[in-house]
């Protein structure tokens, strides 16, 4: 089966202090793996070196089978608007825009303008009729379902959500993560999700923990 994300061997350092070493992990379309591990485990750094952000210090990274390495700065940043989709925590909706002009973000910045496709996630996220709104008129879940839709409008082959639950209450932490699911799976999508939740993790195909040693397989508690 097709793979989405591959990482081999990577290792990230500053100065003396390892902050992960020994990373491999692949994804394939429609799967969703949730990223745990303690506040400053490197968990942000590992999403920023997978983007091209970042460079780790050893090992590759193949984004729909593009390698990172060797790209100058302008060939990653096309890799990442035609390949990536992003979800924050913050959710980074942009406050001058209506809701479906920031769903159309993508889309524009690849130069294919689709109305109909932006309307059709709005639809997808429960947002269909909210198009016209602008960012301040929408709840916390609102605005994370619109940062959802934008980060699928351009069919990515690959999403990174940092947290995206984590400024909302449980009902709609949930709700958002259904969404996602759904999406990902509907769109063939690889994500990642970065989470402290372990209910969150829970609902991933795979759970991960990340430390100084690399990634290993994370051991849900029972609830």
């Amino acid at each position: 089966m097709t793979v989405l994300l591959r990482a081999r061997d990577l290792s990230k350092a500053y100065g003396e202090t390892p902050v992960f070493q020994g990373v491999d992990l692949e994804l394939r379309p429609g799967e969703l793996v949730a990223l745990l591990g303690e506040s400053g485990s490197g968990k942000s750094t590992l999403l920023n070196c997978l983007a091209g952000l970042d460079e780790a210090d050893s090992g590759t990274v193949e984004i729909a089978g593009q390698a990172l390495r060797g790209l100058p700065e302008a060939g990653r940043a096309r890799l990442r608007r035609a390949k990536l989709g992003f979800v924050f925590q913050a959710f980074h909706v942009l406050p001058h825009l209506s809701v479906a002009q920031n769903v159309a973000l993508p889309l524009l910045l690849l130069q294919r303008p689709d109305p109909a496709r932006v309307q059709a996630m709005l639809d997808a996220v429960g947002l269909g009729s909210l198009g016209e709104r602008m960012p301040r008129q929408l709840s916390g879940g609102q605005l994370q379902r619109v940062a959802i839709a934008r980060a699928l409008v351009h069919r990515p082959a690959l999403i990174l959500a940092d947290e995206p639950t984590g400024n909302l209450d449980a009902r709609h932490a949930r709700e958002v993560l259904d969404l996602l699911l759904a999406q990902v799976r509907a769109e063939g999508t690889a994500c990642l999700l970065v989470t402290h939740s372990e209910l969150a993790a829970a609902r991933a195909d795979r759970a991960l923990r990340l430390d100084e040693q690399g990634l290993r397989p994370w051991q849900l508690h029972a609830h």
